[in-house]
């Protein structure tokens, strides 16, 4: 089961998540972490419950774990008195984190993955690779200040965070758009589908690298 519990506490974040690649029921996995209020979403194949105490992060986590399959429970309490900056980039490490945790090996898995989303106008490219070299290059043309109470400086931040921590190779590009919410929301979507497709399973019982490893 490609599952993972992590929790991550400094003087500036507290996060608990539990993560499935493969959806399903996780509450079970850890019963100290429970889901509160903010985006909440189960059905038969999926749980997940993502409060980061930022709207528009809670949306954009949650249509990631949507699309990728993921189940997902995430809890942040941040240090949002001073502003978005610690709880957008704790939690975007604390994903990878988790991700990397839960996939392990990398044996049999698909590695590389790519696909386009559209959000009405917009519309994003995103291409991953599973390679344990985390890189992240993210071209989304956000010029507001703001997309709710997420600054839109954060939201790349947010996607180089989590490609470091999960050792993810990310590149996003919108490739039109006139509204930045759906600019945003449209590169997230790309993103999941991406990682959707890496780290779908080959059947192979092998890394695939020519190295044979992936480090």
């Amino acid at each position: 089961m490609r599952q993972a519990v992590i929790k991550r506490n400094t003087n500036e974040t507290k996060i608990s998540i539990i993560l499935s690649v493969d959806g399903g029921d996780i509450e079970s996995l850890d019963p100290t972490i429970r889901p509160t209020s903010g985006e909440i979403q189960n059905t038969g194949t999926q749980q997940i419950s993502v409060n980061t105490g930022i709207g528009f992060l809670n949306h954009m986590f949650h249509a990631l774990a949507k699309h990728a399959g993921w189940s997902l429970i995430l809890e942040c309490k941040g240090d949002l008195y001073i502003d978005d900056h610690h709880t957008a980039e704790d939690c975007g490490i604390a994903l990878g984190e988790a991700l990397k945790q839960a996939l392990g090996s990398l044996v049999g898995v698909k590695r590389f993955g790519y696909a386009y989303a559209p959000l009405d106008e917009a519309l994003s490219r995103a291409v991953v690779d599973l390679s344990n070299r985390p890189y992240s290059v993210s071209e989304l043309g956000l010029k507001r200040e703001k997309v709710g109470d997420l600054s839109t400086e954060m939201i790349p931040h947010v996607l180089h965070s989590f490609a470091q921590a999960s050792g993810t190779t990310i590149h996003i590009d919108c490739l039109r758009g006139a509204n930045d919410h759906h600019r945003a929301e449209s590169a997230f979507k790309a993103l999941a589908l991406a990682m959707r497709d890496a780290t779908s399973l080959t059947g192979r019982n092998e890394v695939p690298s020519t190295k044979g490893v992936l480090r």
